[in-house]
């Protein structure tokens, strides 16, 4: 993965300067290095004024906006427009727009509304793209490409005939042009839904009852890998033009985003990079950030990567778009730094006065330089100056979380035995507890290598293909220590359930075997041997060489094992089959990762983040208070404080309710 070539940490933010009169441009620049800025995106949504018709382009206006950056030391993250084509494209080419899956053709008018497989819009895409490499590749204001925006945001899938055409490219490859493969593959002998010829196959489009899981699985893939191809062929020729200038688009892994399988994208950036908003209606919206960060992390190889987009305060595009808060602009911003990233940057320079962001936050607000946004924008700024020497640092984890997409599509396909069982709600509830403790976490795959880890959890991985769960449980044949969750290893990688008894996959290894599965109702619990209750789910589990940790005292299944425990070769898998109450399961992990040797970064009082990043020569402890007390914690004798410079004597640290603290500790 490259290196952005930016000193210290990178800061910035979406800049959209074609929004505003040029004399306000000399005003901009001036204010960002006021700020600290030091990087900038430009041209994300300017297809429009680059190529006012076909073939027909103007670039002076961007000649003179990166020209400027130079001149004031900003560097420019040079983004291909291709996100929001303009509407002289789609009156020659409507066939391009997208159609969705009740049939209807969408317009144009917004962003993201194109057809991935339309060959009009590649075509376009990539003469545009072309464009912009031939005329700025040795521009030395460049230091990054950014390619198009947030891909699938809004418009991950178009059922057009086009789509459908090229989803059976897609499926033609995947099953090695073998129809019978992928009649068995999508069990279409169910409901008669068998075919004879690939002309047949069509998106899962609107029908009369549910459609095939198999068929919306692949779908999902298709989805996500049609995509992707865009991307690469867009890089492709960024690279032709200039090999050193590494490539990125920005991710979107938050809660409410699940079209794209990163793990097949990540290989493809030089630098990983990942948009970021809060949730208004998550009270704990800190514990979002960090697995966020953690995943993207991961998603680089444990490299440091770039927080291309967050917010200032409030977004616009929710319900109720809440401000934030004193303080959490700094705290949400230097959280993600302690999670991994090497930059920080919003959307966007300057709040738009028109348009349908107009209510979004940005670093310079509508209220101008007397706010707070802005005087916290700056003094964000000299606090990213002074942890400088952070970048290039990693993260120290000793605990694996699996995370798998193909898993939350599959679990969340409809017909399953609880609609109330959603992917990212339960690995979030195994996440909290350890990071409430100060436990470092990766995620990986499935099929990953695991030998860094004492610890790893699955805490939903409905589907697995063998590969991976062969992993998984050799990981815990071979010494380490394997918690899975209720529901996992059902499926294999087709969505076929697996027969003998559930858990499936992990029946042997865990030493258990179901025969029924007995969700229950919202709202419904059930008490537990151990103390406490758990919800959502429980099955009949019958031991099969565990042992019983915790069972059922309550309800149909009274005495039944919820918990167990096994010895798998010369390590141990668990086996959770029930969701315990937040208490009682930040209990039982604690016990799983004690019994596996694993520690906390650094013990804490309650309310306490703490994340390491280790460097060359110093580990970094970012210790952040989330709560409303002061909070003293024990560092390395004679630490130095970065934020503030000052040596740390008596080798313990005050952190202030609300405030962030990062100590540097010699190795």
């Amino acid at each position: 993965m490259s290196r952005l070539d930016v000193p210290g940490i990178a800061y910035g933010g979406d800049y959209n300067p074609e929004q505003w009169p040029e004399e306000v441009w000399a005003e901009d620049v001036r204010l960002m290095r006021e700020a600290g800025v030091n990087m900038v995106s430009v041209n994300i949504f300017s297809w429009a004024l680059l190529e006012p018709s076909e073939g027909v382009y103007d670039f002076s206006r961007l000649d003179r906006i990166l020209a400027l950056l130079h001149e004031h030391g900003i560097a420019a993250d040079l983004a291909t427009p291709t996100a929001a084509p303009p509407a002289w494209f789609f009156r020659a080419h409507p066939e391009a727009l997208p159609v969705d899956r009740d049939g209807r053709r969408l317009s144009y008018g917004s962003r993201q509304t194109f057809c991935p497989s339309s060959p009009a819009y590649r075509e376009a895409a990539l003469r545009i793209t072309g464009e912009l490499a031939a005329r700025y590749a040795d521009h030395p204001a460049v230091v990054m490409w950014h390619i198009h925006n947030e891909y699938g945001c809004h418009n991950a899938e178009c059922h057009c005939d086009t789509s459908a055409e090229a989803f059976r490219r897609w499926l033609r490859a995947r099953y090695s042009d073998d129809l019978a493969a992928l009649n068995h593959a999508w069990g279409t002998t169910f409901w008669s839904q068998w075919y004879y010829d690939w002309d047949e196959i069509i998106p899962p489009r609107a029908t009369g009852a549910v459609p095939n899981p198999t068929h919306q699985l692949d779908w999902r893939r298709f989805c996500s890998d049609e995509l992707l191809s865009l991307y690469k062929a867009e890089r492709e020729v960024l690279r032709e033009a200039a090999p050193s200038v590494p490539a990125t688009t920005n991710f979107m892994v938050m809660y409410n985003f699940d079209a794209l399988d990163y793990w097949r994208w990540a290989p493809e950036l030089d630098v990983v990079s990942n948009d970021h908003y809060l949730r208004s209606t998550d009270p704990e919206s800190q514990i979002d950030i960090a697995l966020s960060g953690d995943l993207v992390r991961s998603l680089a190889g444990g490299r440091p990567w770039l927080l291309m987009e967050h917010s200032t305060g409030a977004v616009n595009w929710q319900p109720v778009n809440r401000a934030k808060t004193a303080g959490e602009l700094r705290r949400n911003a230097l959280a993600h730094v302690a999670h991994g990233a090497d930059g920080i940057a919003y959307f966007q320079w300057r709040a738009a006065k028109a348009g349908a962001e107009q209510w979004h936050s940005a670093m310079l607000p509508h209220a101008g330089t007397d706010s707070r946004i802005w005087r916290d924008v700056v003094a964000l700024g000299a606090d990213l100056k002074a942890l400088a020497e952070v970048r290039g640092s990693t993260g120290t984890a000793s605990v694996a979380v699996v995370w798998d997409w193909n898993a939350r599509w599959a679990l969340e396909l409809p017909s399953q035995p609880s609609e109330e069982v959603r992917y990212l709600d339960l690995v979030r509830s195994w996440y909290e507890p350890l990071w409430r403790a100060g436990v470092a976490v990766d995620f990986v795959r499935p099929d990953a290598d695991l030998s860094p880890y004492r610890l790893v959890l699955a805490p939903s991985l409905y589907l697995v293909d063998d590969e991976g769960a062969a992993n998984l449980t050799s990981f815990a044949e071979r010494g380490g220590t394997l918690a899975v969750g209720f529901h996992s290893g059902a499926v294999d990688a087709n969505c076929h359930v697996r027969l003998g008894g559930y858990p499936g996959a992990f029946r042997e290894a865990l030493g258990v075997r179901t025969d029924e599965v007995f969700p229950l109702l919202p709202g419904e619990t059930v008490g537990l041997s151990e103390g406490g209750k758990a919800g959502l789910w429980s099955e009949r589990v019958a031991l099969a060489g565990a042992e019983a940790v915790t069972s059922y005292t309550s309800g149909p299944l009274a005495g039944v094992p919820a918990v167990t425990r096994h010895t798998h070769g010369t390590g141990t898998a668990w086996y959770v089959a029930t969701l315990p109450d937040p208490s009682t399961l930040a209990a039982l992990l604690d016990r799983i990762r004690r019994e596996a040797g694993v520690e906390p970064v650094r013990v804490t009082p309650e309310g306490v983040e703490a994340v390491l990043r280790r460097g060359e020569n110093a580990d970094y402890l970012f210790l952040i208070n989330h709560g409303d007390y002061d909070a003293e914690v024990e560092v390395a004798p004679d630490a130095t404080e970065l934020l503030t410079g000052k040596r740390i004597g008596g080798g313990r640290v005050t952190v202030a309710p609300g405030d962030v603290v990062v100590v540097r500790e010699a190795r």
